[in-house]
C-alpha cells in the first residue's frame, strides 16, 4: 500500500525477490491534475503497471469490498508505505503475521505527515528509516527494525527522500524474512519521547530573516523541492533553492541585500549573512544567482520583505 515516489523503491525491492508473492498493489484513486485536470496515476500505479502487478484503488479500504478484497488474498503481511489512507484495526487484524509501516524517521521522533523536512529544520545530525507493527494509533506501533543517515549541510527533502526510499527499500525485505524466520521480535516504543510533526502547507515556506543564517539554510533545504522557500521583493514572489551561510555582520536589518557579485546575494539574517546561490523569480525558471542579476537590476541596501 502506498502512493507517491517515496513508495517506489520498496514496491520495487518486493516485486524483484524470488521469495516474496506479491498478490496485490494498493494505491490511492487517479487524481485530476493541471489546467484539463487529466487524470494522472500516482507513481506507486505507473510502477506497478510497469511490473505487470495487479492494483487496487479503493476510495475507502472502510468499505466491506475493500476488506472482502484483501481477506480473500490472506495475507502473510501488509507492507504500507506513504498510502495516503488511515487503516481501521478491521483492515490492521486481516494479515496473518502483520501489517508492517516504513516511517522515514527514527520513531517514536517525528511521528506524523512530514519526517524528512523536520529533521532538516530542525538541524539534526541523523535521521533514518524505521519500520514498525502498525497500530491503529498513528506511527505508534511497535518498532522492528531501523536504519540511520547522516544528515549533510547541503541535504534537501528531496536528496534525504530519495535516500530514505531506497533504504527503506532494503529494509523491508530485511524485516519480513526476520519475522518469517522468528528472528526478530517487536520493541514497544517510549511514548514519552514522542514527537509529532503535520503536514506541510504553502505558508511554512515563507523565509523568516530574523532567524539565525543556519536556520534558514535548513529553512531552504527543508522546503526544497515543496513548497519552496520563499521571500518578497517589490511584492514578487521569490523562490530561493540553494544558499550558504557566512559568518560576515553587515550593521543593516535582517533581509537586507548588502552585495551582490560571483559568489552570490548576499544577505543579511539575524545572525550572521546568508548567500543566495540558487533562486527563481516571477521568470518561473531556476537560475543561479548570477543569471537572475543579469535581468533584475538590485539596488544597494534593498530588502527582502519579511
Amino acid at each position: 500500500m502506498g502512493t507517491p515516489d517515496f513508495s517506489v523503491p520498496a514496491l520495487k525491492s518486493l516485486a524483484k525477490s524470488d521469495d516474496i508473492d506479491l498478490r496485490l498493489v494498493i494505491t490511492q484513486p487517479d487524481s485530476p491534475k493541471g489546467r484539463g485536470k487529466k487524470l494522472v496515476f500516482s507513481p506507486v500505479k505507473q510502477a506497478a503497471l510497469e511490473l505487470g502487478l495487479d492494483i487496487f484503488q479503493p476510495e475507502n479500504l472502510k468499505s466491506q469490498d475493500a476488506i472482502d478484497r484483501l481477506t480473500a488474498i490472506t495475507p502473510d503481511f501488509f507492507v504500507v508505505a506513504a498510502f495516503g489512507q488511515i487503516l481501521t484495526q478491521q483492515v490492521l487484524d486481516i494479515p496473518k503475521i502483520c501489517p508492517i509501516n516504513i516511517h522515514a524517521s527514527l520513531l517514536p521522533k517525528y511521528r506524523g505527515a512530514s519526517p524528512i523536512q523536520a529533521a532538516i529544520l530542525n538541524m539534526d545530525k541523523q535521521t533514518g528509516i524505521t519500520t514498525m507493527v502498525m497500530a491503529k494509533k498513528m506511527d505508534a506501533g511497535h518498532i522492528l527494525l531501523s536504519a540511520k543517515t547522516p544528515i549533510a549541510l547541503d541535504d534537501t527533502a528531496l536528496t534525504l527522500h530519495d535516500r530514505l526510499g531506497l533504504m527503506g527499500a532494503e529494509l523491508i525485505l530485511e524485516t519480513i524474512f526476520s519475522l518469517k524466520n522468528k528472528t526478530l521480535t517487536p520493541t514497544p516504543q517510549d511514548h514519552s519521547r514522542a514527537t509529532y510533526v503535520s503536514l506541510l502547507k504553502k505558508k511554512d515556506g515563507k523565509i523568516n530573516w530574523h532567524s539565525d543564517n543556519h536556520q534558514i539554510l535548513a529553512h531552504i533545504n527543508a522546503m526544497t523541492p515543496w513548497p519552496g522557500a520563499f521571500t518578497h521583493i517589490d511584492n514578487k514572489t521569490i523562490k530561493i533553492f540553494k544558499a550558504e551561510p557566512s559568518d560576515k555582520t553587515f550593521d543593516h536589518a535582517p533581509g537586507t541585500i548588502v552585495r551582490c557579485d560571483k559568489t552570490g546575494i548576499h544577505v543579511t539574517a539575524g545572525s550572521g549573512t546568508l548567500i543566495i546561490k540558487e533562486l527563481m523569480g516571477t521568470s518561473g525558471k531556476r537560475l543561479t544567482a548570477q543569471q537572475f542579476l543579469c535581468g533584475h537590476n538590485l539596488e544597494p541596501l534593498t530588502r527582502f520583505g519579511l
